[in-house]
């Protein structure tokens, strides 16, 4: 790869750099678009540009500003559909957040609240069935989320730290919005009653939270306790897998804060 002369390497980072694709720089250079694509990701490391390779500083280890309502928000949604990664090849750890396609207004919300509590890292996008996964790589994620560790999280102690606990307390709203966005829903219960001898068909709103981690409900139960909300524990099977919210003023809390998922 360090065969070709120094001004054809000079010329293909001033094309990367000017946003040509990897491929077209290639076919322009006729130079194979593996050696192309080192040559960036060389030109990106000098520069401190590679996903987690910069000395950023840690919002919560080193005191460095941290958007704490945004940080509320995705860790409800790190705690329902979130998982943390390691790759070798990376060397620090990946942040991954499933979103459905079906809702597409999620994924962006969570994009955003990723670039808001991430300033200076990349947050990019990954397809995969039904789904695409929002990720972002950087060296202190196990520091904003020291609930990561090996294997399921119902199978392991979840508790918030008391700086994360402040943060909940501080955006509870923002904590549940996280959470119904990535294990909750918004449905449409009905029923039925006779009225002057005619049955007539009523339906009224319910917010269901569903997860297998006792101490996960725990957390989104306590948060749903200290803004008011009105709340019940309903069982899947022999398990209370399932929070519901059915009272009429509380669902209109939720729906004040929180809504449908779109």
């Amino acid at each position: 790869m360090d065969m070709h002369p120094l001004e054809i390497r000079q010329r293909a980072v001033s094309l990367l750099r000017g946003g040509v694709k990897n491929a077209d720089v290639a076919r322009m250079l006729g130079i194979p678009v593996g050696t192309i694509g080192h040559w960036k990701h060389n030109d990106r490391a000098k520069r401190g540009e590679c996903p987690g390779a910069h000395n950023s500083a840690c919002p919560h280890c080193d005191d460095h500003p941290l958007d704490s309502p945004a940080y509320s928000y995705l860790l409800g949604q790190y705690l329902g559909d979130g998982h943390i990664s390691h790759y070798v090849k990376h060397r620090v750890p990946s942040l991954s957040i499933a979103c459905a396609d079906a809702w597409p207004g999620i994924a962006d919300e969570t994009e955003t609240a990723m670039r808001r509590v991430f300033p200076t890292n990349r947050v990019y996008r990954v397809r995969s069935v039904g789904c695409h996964y929002v990720k972002l790589t950087s060296k202190h994620l196990t520091c904003l989320f020291p609930q990561h560790g090996p294997g399921m999280k119902h199978n392991r102690k979840i508790a918030l730290a008391p700086w994360q606990q402040e943060i909940v307390g501080t955006y509870p709203w923002e904590f549940i919005r996280g959470l119904i966005h990535s294990d909750g829903c918004r449905i449409i219960n009905w029923t039925t009653r006779l009225v002057g001898g005619e049955r007539k068909r009523y339906e009224y709103p319910r917010y269901f939270f569903t997860n297998k981690s006792d101490d996960i409900r725990k957390l989104y139960s306590d948060t749903l306790d200290a803004v008011g909300v009105e709340w019940s524990s309903l069982a899947r099977g022999v398990d209370p897998f399932n929070i519901s919210v059915a009272r009429k003023a509380s669902v209109a809390l939720m729906d004040m804060h929180v809504g449908p998922k779109y």
